[in-house]
């Protein structure tokens, strides 16, 4: 290992929390490079990552890579990394997906962000166009104008680590800091942060948030098994524990106001008394654990079943639920999701290719995409969400793109019509 890839690596991944690099690294087989790999991957990321990967060829791998880190100053220890990787770990099938035709069709635009090894993910359109993003290895959120490309990244306080992002009605950008217990909103006229700490230094890793239309903002802190809120008018943060297993996860706002939060390591959702902060349990099927989920029209909770690699929707009156199993099957590991037109739409981050679901409840037919990132298939999305105009927003996290989906099903041509 040269002095100048350790100089590198230590350099580009030096924001990289400690829990993940102290965890325990899994061996990698034997060969030329192998320490090399051990060395830089690891700064970023468990080896698991390649372990458990689909494979690729020699050219995918640089390019993989290439979406990651920089190594263009130092391109024989490149080279060896990227031949180590390619004869090691070629193309495989162990986790294929299974594809679905249909007659829906999508395109998809995708922008690649500035700052490699960030974990760019959660991108959110504001009303004036402009799309939002975050990075969370890189402590930094991202602003790009899809019209020009233009992108400009904002510099977080140390050790936030941004979880996700939200916009409120003024169109300012709050963030989860889910490093360092805190809720930032950055003014996007001036570039100033506010930032808010957790009450209790207990809450150590806000998630995901959300707005309710009084202006309060509602929030997870997933493994700390609390759920708060913080109304911006005073500044106060509230926090109430929640069962010690659950994990809350996702946060959403049904029609009246009231939150929901989504469980990811139990079967549950919850319901949030908007003025007491009482906790209302609702039971999913045994063995459920569910990232994200949403709202149809008629008000049913529609969500992505992670752990029992299903579709379902709950009625939110009687917590009665109906499942439809995915089609890459129970370990497809459901986890972006969002509801357009009554259509579902959600990813299944457990395969790769990484697949882009749609649902149809009306016919209960599934069509899905893979997601390409440059000319690479590495996954995840772990969060879409809606445009205006009824574009899907997602992103690769791993390869540091962000993505917008544009839907020809033929509701935008009769509604023009």
């Amino acid at each position: 290992m040269s002095r100048l890839m350790t100089s590198l690596a230590a350099s580009i991944c030096v924001m990289i929390p400690v829990a993940v690099q102290a965890a325990p690294a899994p061996t990698l087989p034997d060969g030329p490079g192998r320490a090399q790999v051990q060395q830089v991957c690891t700064q970023c990321h468990n080896v698991n990552q390649i372990l458990n990967s689909s494979g690729y060829s020699r050219a995918h791998w640089q390019e993989l890579i290439g979406n990651m880190i920089d190594l263009s100053a130092a391109p024989q220890d490149r080279d060896t990394i990227v031949n180590y990787l390619a004869t090691t770990f070629p193309p495989n099938t162990r986790r294929a997906s299974t594809p679905v035709a249909g007659p829906v069709k999508i395109s998809i635009q995708q922008w690649k962000v500035p700052t490699l090894g960030q974990r760019s993910r959660d991108p959110v359109m504001t009303q004036d166009g402009m799309i939002w993003w975050n990075g969370q290895f890189g402590n930094v959120v991202g602003r790009l104008d899809p019209k020009t490309g233009a992108m400009k990244e904002f510099a977080l306080p140390a050790g936030a680590k941004p979880h996700s992002i939200t916009p409120d009605a003024q169109g300012n950008i709050w963030y989860t800091g889910n490093g360092n217990g805190t809720v930032g909103r950055i003014d996007v006229k001036s570039g100033d942060i506010k930032v808010y700490p957790m009450p209790d230094p207990a809450a150590k890793d806000p998630h995901t948030a959300q707005f309710a239309p009084n202006g309060v903002l509602w929030f997870t802190v997933q493994n700390s098994q609390m759920i708060g809120k913080l109304d911006p008018k005073t500044g106060e943060v509230k926090l109430v524990k929640v069962r010690a297993d659950s994990n809350p996860y996702d946060v959403r706002i049904d029609s009246a106001g009231v939150p929901w939060m989504s469980c990811s390591e139990s079967n549950c959702i919850y319901r949030v008394d908007p003025a007491t902060m009482a906790v209302q349990e609702f039971k999913l099927p045994a063995g459920s654990g569910v990232r994200r989920f949403a709202f149809a029209s008629d008000g049913m909770i529609w969500y992505g079943n992670s752990l029992l690699g299903t579709v379902g929707r709950m009625d939110p009156k009687t917590g009665a639920t109906k499942e439809w199993a995915s089609p890459s099957g129970p370990q497809s590991s459901p986890y972006g999701f969002e509801i357009i037109n009554d259509v579902i739409w959600y990813n299944e981050s457990g395969k790769r290719p990484d697949m882009l679901v749609r649902f149809d409840p009306k016919t209960e037919k599934f069509q899905s995409w893979p997601i390409q990132s440059g000319n690479v298939y590495a996954g995840i999305v772990r969060h879409m969400r809606k445009t205006p105009i009824g574009d899907l927003l997602i992103h690769q996290s791993s390869t540091n793109h962000i993505m917008r989906v544009s839907i020809d099903d033929g509701r935008k041509q009769a509604a023009a019509r």
